[in-house]
């Protein structure tokens, strides 16, 4: 007898459909799974036969064939244990086959039939939606994730039993109820601008990058705070809005990162160490493997250190900072992934970190060349804003504080929803995503902004990505400031943060 169960597996941050055809015919007993299957599905072979019966079922002692179609798409984890389970069931009569075609099942099976939880379950739950299914049958571990779609019947199923009683038309087990999140102790506190003593500069800076979702770097001798002032941004950036939020959880889902059903709210915040690799960095290590870049989608990855990453390794970071996404190519395989995030950044201006304070750096023309070269001039073209931080005088350090993540955040969200209001129509909701055509619709310089920007060309000082990003930040510099017209002002402070202002010229870059 045959009989079909309906699956997804993982291709990327996606589920794609997989039909399970297990055939049942007299001959001496074997089982066999076909169809481009790695090892993980190869072995649940052996769970389905112990899960089955250890239900209480019988395991029919003949010839079983289960084919993953389509055959030329490659299966990957034990997700598929359950539909196999159910298809071995249904083929030898034991459970009716009618409900098998509606209902979508993904889970992995322990050997006494417990039904686990499998990664990826958000962009199954959204494969099943659109694919049209009555119900998607899983274990309860995350049951929660696949309820944030929308409209979507979620069937929750213990164990192997429990997902023959709802292939026989009866009731699923009731949905778990929401783990609550631990208290957040004072130890455990947040960390606030409150904290930052003697930098105004940069603060204003930090705002800007926030309001915008502009690329920054910071700049300036050990000990000046840039560390600490970079630590703070997710203190002042807005919540994720729901898009957002389900985009970043299904890569945390797929990932195998999501510890929860409930919809995020803070936007990621990736920090890794200069001795990163390229892969480690962008990803495609393995099929499936994503980088830091792909983690920090819709948030912020943070680059301490920055003049001590591979050369190679800064370099690929062009294509997501230019495009919001970054496409993998290997021999056998090709995948493209989100990467929409800011760039935070933190160099020293020397190798001795201590450049423009000539009694103490030590550092020769040689040496500042090489530092140099490790930030090439198209990478910096890409960044938005530098932040030149000096040393705060002493007498600043215990001074009151000049504000707060609350009140920066307040302003922050204010101008990016004047933001979204304007660009709702262009399909992105940021200063730092328009193109040159929106630039054009947009923003609409004052005479003395006209000027300003032909001042610039003439100098020959910025290419035409330099001076679009400029545009950008004078755009968010006017939305701080409520100003619907970009005004020379704006534009001036612009230019003066871009990085050709702050590195050319100078001894130490």
């Amino acid at each position: 007898m045959l009989a079909r169960a309906r699956t997804f597996t993982i291709e990327g941050l996606h589920a794609r459909a997989v039909t399970v055809e297990v055939d049942i015919r007299p001959g001496l007993p074997a089982f066999a799974i076909v169809g481009l299957a790695d090892a993980a599905v190869r072995e649940a072979r052996d769970r389905v036969h112990a899960a089955v019966l250890n239900s209480g079922y019988e395991f029919p002692a003949r010839r079983i064939t289960a084919n993953l179609a389509p055959a030329d798409v490659p299966k990957v984890g034990p997700g598929f244990d359950l539909a196999i389970a159910c298809g071995v069931l249904a083929a030898s009569g034991q459970i009716p086959v009618d409900l098998l075609d509606t209902h979508a099942l993904f889970g992995e099976l322990s050997l006494d039939g417990e039904v686990r939880a499998s990664h990826g379950t958000l962009a199954v739950a959204e494969a099943t939606m659109k694919a049209g299914l009555r119900m998607l049958v899983l274990g309860p571990a995350r049951a929660r994730e696949a309820t944030l779609v929308e409209g979507l019947a979620v069937g929750v199923v213990e164990r192997l039993s429990s997902a023959v009683r709802v292939l026989s038309g009866g009731a699923p087990d009731p949905l778990p109820q929401p783990s609550r999140p631990p208290l957040r102790s004072a130890a455990r506190r947040q960390p606030d601008l409150g904290d930052v003593r003697g930098q105004p500069e940069a603060v204003r800076a930090l705002t800007i990058a926030a309001a915008g979702a502009h690329n920054s770097l910071l700049s300036g001798p050990p000990g000046t705070g840039k560390t600490m002032l970079a630590q703070r941004l997710p203190s002042i950036l807005p919540p994720l809005e729901r898009s957002e939020a389900i985009e970043v959880m299904r890569i945390h889902s797929v990932t195998g990162r999501l510890t929860g059903g409930e919809l995020l709210s803070e936007r990621p915040f990736r920090a890794p160490h200069h001795s990163i690799t390229t892969a480690g960095l962008i990803g495609g290590a393995r099929r499936g493997w994503v980088g830091e870049v792909v983690l920090a989608h819709n948030g912020v990855l943070f680059l301490d250190e920055l003049s001590e990453f591979a050369r190679p390794t800064l370099e690929a970071l062009r294509q997501p900072l230019e495009d919001g996404r970054v496409a993998i190519v290997r021999a056998r395989h090709s995948a493209v992934y989100p990467a929409r995030f800011m760039l935070m950044a933190a160099t020293n201006p020397c190798p001795c970190g201590y450049a423009g304070e000539d009694e103490r750096c030590r550092c020769s023309e040689a040496d500042l060349a090489r530092h140099r070269r490790r930030l090439s001039g198209p990478l910096l073209d890409r960044i938005d804003l530098l932040v030149t931080m000096e040393r705060a005088a002493v007498d600043h350090i215990g001074g009151e504080l000049a504000t707060s993540s609350a009140h920066v955040r307040e302003q922050v969200i204010e101008a990016r929803e004047r933001q979204a209001a304007r660009l709702r129509e262009e399909g992105i909701l940021v200063n730092a995503q328009m193109d040159a055509r929106m630039l054009r619709r947009h923003v609409k310089l004052d005479e003395g902004g006209k000027r300003v920007l032909a001042a610039s060309r003439e100098r020959g000082l910025l290419s035409a990505r330099g001076q679009h990003r400029a545009l950008r930040v004078a755009r968010t510099i006017a939305d701080l400031e409520r100003s619907e017209r970009v005004k020379h002002e704006h534009l001036a402070s612009a230019f003066s943060l871009r990085p050709e202002a702050g590195l050319s010229g100078r001894r130490a870059a």
